[in-house]
């Protein structure tokens, strides 16, 4: 999926000017790369034998699984031809909404059953996986994503109700249940 992404994103047929197709493609192998998604697993598989402190918890899940979701906020901008300032700032709200995600995940790991998730539950700490619900609790985690939620809706705040479905996807992400 990861390649078809590419070619949909560099193929003439997207009714793109080539710079904005080459921006995406750029941005694309960035979030996927050694920066990103790639070098995220490499961190996690790392982390089996070295169990990482909070900071690096933060930077494996920002890569792992924050970088192409902060990619996907991003890539709408690029496509409109956006000023660069509206381009970090959805970006930034990405790395909220990555980061607010995978807390969800792990909370709900954590605390749903396997009926209600349709997976397995409690492989993480099955794993001795580091997470920053097992590092600080379940509270912590849940005061977390209240915040991450308050501060993707803050970065969005410029754009009035126009980034309405945006805030919508943000709380959802951090309120799901399965």
């Amino acid at each position: 999926l990861l390649t078809l992404a590419f070619d949909i994103i560099a193929g003439e047929s997207t009714a793109l000017p080539a710079e904005r197709r080459a921006a995406l493609v750029l941005a694309l192998a960035r979030a996927a790369g050694a920066g990103g998604m790639v070098g995220g697993q490499k961190l996690d598989l790392e982390a089996e034998q070295t169990p990482p402190d909070e900071a690096g918890i933060i930077r494996l899940q920002a890569m792992k699984t924050g970088a192409l979701i902060r990619f996907a906020c991003e890539a709408g901008a690029l496509i409109a031809g956006a000023p660069a300032d509206d381009r970090e700032r959805l970006a930034e709200f990405g790395s909220a909404i990555g980061l607010a995600f995978q807390l969800a995940d792990d909370l709900l790991d954590l605390t749903a059953d396997a009926s209600q998730m349709g997976k397995a539950t409690g492989k993480d700490a099955a794993a001795g996986k580091a997470t920053l619900v097992a590092l600080h609790g379940a509270n912590w985690a849940r005061g977390q994503l209240h915040g991450l939620v308050q501060q993707a809706h803050a970065l969005l705040e410029p754009y009035g109700d126009d980034a309405q479905l945006l805030k919508e996807a943000a709380t959802f992400v951090a309120a799901r249940n399965s």
